[in-house]
């Protein structure tokens, strides 16, 4: 209950702070390329239950048709003001909305796309999705420029099979066993000093 309420709170004070920033992000969207402001896609939520996340777009309208699921480098999909919403983080700001929606929360493991919790365990499955995903965690703060680390693989996708998403997975299983409001609060005093000074 007390986590619910530290979300709502600061989602509900964040959204209205961040009302002119919004607009801003979304105006510059709409003049760089043609779609809608919002990237919409379906994750896998708490219990399992799909959910369609919210996101800046920072790619092109119809990017799903023309790549794989995962980023890789740079990818000729992500527009210029994507690829400035993408390096600052700010195209994760819109999912302040999926928190106050109760689909997702500031701090918990990231939500996957369907065909990757569909390699979980059944043990990874009833832990991590036990609860709600959320904005940052530990395992998305230290993998922060995972583009980057694809783009060096000569398999992408087999090297985020293979190798990214198993250490993400077992921080998020020791974030499900370790979470407190405390740890929360650590990770997101964490996050925002990696977002104000690049560290």
């Amino acid at each position: 209950m007390a986590k619910r309420a530290f979300d709502l709170v600061v989602a509900s004070l964040a959204l209205m702070l961040l009302a002119p920033l919004f607009a801003l992000i979304a105006l510059a969207i709409k003049l760089d390329s043609p779609g809608p402001v919002f990237f919409r896609q379906e994750r896998v939520g708490r219990h399992g239950v799909p959910f369609r996340i919210h996101k800046f777009r920072t790619m092109v309208a119809d990017a799903p048709a023309r790549g794989p699921q995962i980023t890789v480098g740079r990818d000729p999909r992500v527009t210029r003001v994507g690829a400035f919403l993408r390096d600052t983080k700010l195209d994760e700001l819109a999912q302040l909305i999926d928190v106050l929606q109760g689909t997702m929360s500031l701090v918990g493991p990231r939500p996957e796309v369907p065909q990757y919790v569909a390699r979980y365990t059944p043990e990874q499955r009833a832990k991590i999705l036990s609860v709600r995903p959320g904005i940052t965690d530990p395992a998305s703060l230290e993998y922060r420029r995972e583009s980057e680390l694809l783009a060096r693989a000569a398999d992408p996708e087999r090297a985020y099979v293979e190798q990214i998403m198993p250490a993400k997975l077992r921080q998020a299983e020791r974030y499900v066993d370790e979470a407190t409001l405390w740890t929360d609060l650590r990770v997101l005093a964490r996050t925002l000093r990696i977002l104000l000074f690049r560290a």
